[in-house]
């Protein structure tokens, strides 16, 4: 009888999964830039991408798996399925638009199902934890100490920089701001940051008596998170051949919402 319980709750969280990579994924995947990133992204940074990708989604697990358990090996098993659900639906969703199809080459029916996989996947992991029924007692993000939290607040800058960094209005953006709007928008993201950071009480954080302390431990934290989450996206997608100046700019216009997705993450997962 137990097991018969368990198999039934665990597919249902699968349908969950299912159900957040569609929704979490279907934006991206309607957009041009991601078809022309799966067919001309290198693919040494696409596999590396996949592989920081499940790296966030098996954190993630332990936050938010299949199940409710402290097994290490259940959230490994979480991780590869959540990635597994975010391939099929993507590779699915791709065949229904028809931009995917048997006369297409290999190479770009991988590439854009492999891109479309990681907002799909992280979206199914997500997913199980905002649209099941919650239970009383503890969550297990509330027991998580200082680096885990910075560990969210990286999943929820990846995740939300991961939305816009594909499209070309981000480096247009960076182009048209002079250095005195980089610089306002570095203060509107601190400042944004820390109200969201202090305001929602990040695990941990009481033992930080004041703004000032808070300030230090999340929110500099934090966006240093941002930041670096936000030159690792360009990278990866091959943003950053426009000199120092220009990379400056398009970190920072991308911070912007990475420095959102950080100070949110709290609230998602």
């Amino acid at each position: 009888m137990s097991v018969a319980v368990t198999s039934e709750s665990y597919g249902r969280g699968l349908a969950r999964a299912a159900a957040g990579a569609l929704i979490f994924g279907f934006p991206l995947l309607m957009t041009m830039e991601m078809w022309e990133l799966g067919f001309h992204m290198d693919r040494l940074r696409l596999a590396l991408f996949l592989v920081v990708t499940l790296g966030v989604v098996f954190g993630l697990s332990v936050f938010a798996g299949f199940r409710d358990s402290d097994e290490l090996v259940d959230d490994v098993l979480d991780a590869f399925a959540a990635m597994a659900v975010g391939f099929l639906v993507s590779a699915a969703l791709l065949a229904l638009l028809g931009l995917i199809g048997p006369g297409m080459p290999l190479r770009e029916v991988v590439g854009k199902v492999a891109v479309q996989t990681a907002p799909a996947a992280i979206g199914a992991v997500l997913a199980n934890k905002q649209l099941r029924i919650h239970g009383g007692g503890e969550e297990k993000e509330d027991r998580a100490g200082y680096l885990g939290q910075l560990f969210l607040m990286t999943a929820g800058a990846l995740f939300l920089a991961f939305n816009v960094a594909p499209t070309e209005e981000m480096i247009l953006i960076g182009f048209k701001m002079t250095p005195w709007h980089g610089l306002g928008l570095v203060a509107a993201s601190l400042l944004v940051l820390h109200a969201l950071v202090y305001t929602v009480g990040f695990a941990g954080q009481e033992a930080h008596a004041g703004h000032a302390s808070a300030f230090l431990h999340f929110t500099l934290a934090g966006y240093g998170v941002a930041l670096m989450t936000s030159l690792y996206i360009l990278w990866t997608f091959g943003r950053l051949d426009g000199g120092l100046s220009a990379t400056v700019q398009s970190v920072v216009v991308l911070a912007f919402p990475a420095a959102l997705g950080a100070a949110a993450a709290r609230l998602v997962v």
